[in-house]
């Protein structure tokens, strides 16, 4: 990807800051309503998104009517519309405020895990994606109980991505660049924190490993394989999903994972990657209308077989 001009990144910055004070002016159910009807309008725009949102609720969900996957695809930039309404909204929530928002009460399986890891001194990798509101979690997280540090990808515009993260770090998380961050991500984890890494998306073959999702070869991120393997980590796949009924965001979770330690790396890496795309997957079956579908996720195919899209 080339470089972006440094015009180019102020035009972009200004406009982002505007469109943010914007909506962080309005109150926070007119902001999210607002950016769910422009969520809703864009596959309408580019329509390349509703085509590939399609596309996936095909490979995935092959049982389901044209018009049910439509209604999915629906859910989906509503989601959409709703994280990013809250992200303008984030400046003005306190703790209490964040408290109200999140049922953040861990049930028994999480609190007895986080009794666990305390005492052990064991590091916890939350394997989470994009699926209901990733940048509630994180906030609500480090607002309610403690600061966590998160691996990302920079965004290309470096002052939308020091915006972004200003945000986020407001309760004291740590954001990591995902490039070239190995031994820090290491030490974390080696010194019983809290590491949070996106495990839901499309990865290029020197990145991922090839695991079934949705019964269907993805090619998937291995990094949070390796550092929970090289760290004896516990794996915890975890969510911030909205409850339609309650009104409510609500903290989900698959199953506690135990990295595979065989001493067969590549065998060990693939097995502990297919273990938590499974249990992503399955929170996803149950909450279809909250991921993000319209992302490319098997664009990487294994050697010598044809594109999907």
């Amino acid at each position: 990807m080339a470089k972006k001009s440094k015009s180019l990144i102020s035009v972009e910055y200004t406009a982002a800051r505007v469109a943010f004070a914007v909506l962080g002016v309005l109150p926070r159910d007119v902001a999210i309503t607002l950016c769910t009807w422009l969520m809703r309008a864009l596959p309408h725009v580019l329509t390349t998104l509703q085509r590939t949102g399609l596309k996936n609720l095909e490979i995935a969900f092959p049982e389901k009517s044209d018009a049910e996957r439509r209604t999915v695809l629906k859910g989906t930039m509503e989601n959409l519309g709703r994280v990013l309404g809250e992200l303008s909204q984030i400046h003005k929530y306190t703790r209490e405020r964040l408290a109200e928002l999140i049922d953040f009460e861990l049930d028994d399986d999480s609190k007895a895990l986080y009794a666990r890891q305390k005492a052990e001194g064991r590091g916890v990798l939350i394997t989470t994606g994009h699926l209901g509101n990733w940048e509630m979690l994180v906030l609500g997280f480090a607002a309610l109980y403690e600061p966590i540090s998160y691996l990302a990808r920079p965004l290309d515009n470096p002052k939308i991505d020091d915006m972004l993260n200003d945000l986020r770090t407001r309760f004291g998380n740590t954001p990591i660049n995902k490039t070239n961050s190995v031994m820090l991500a290491i030490k974390i984890l080696r010194d019983g924190g809290i590491l949070g890494i996106l495990s839901d998306v499309n990865a290029h073959p020197k990145e991922g490993v090839f695991v079934p999702f949705f019964d269907i070869p993805a090619c998937t991120t291995s990094g949070a394989a390796m550092l929970a393997i090289r760290t004896n980590s516990y794996i915890y796949p975890m969510f911030c999903v909205w409850d339609k009924v309650i009104k409510r965001y609500k903290i989900v979770h698959g199953a506690l994972l135990e990295p595979v330690i065989t001493h067969d790396r590549k065998k060990d890496i693939v097995e502990t990657t297919a273990l938590y795309t499974a249990e992503i997957e399955k929170i996803i079956r149950t909450y279809p209308d909250q991921w993000m579908w319209i992302h490319r996720r098997w664009k990487t195919r294994p050697p010598g077989e044809a594109g999907v899209y």
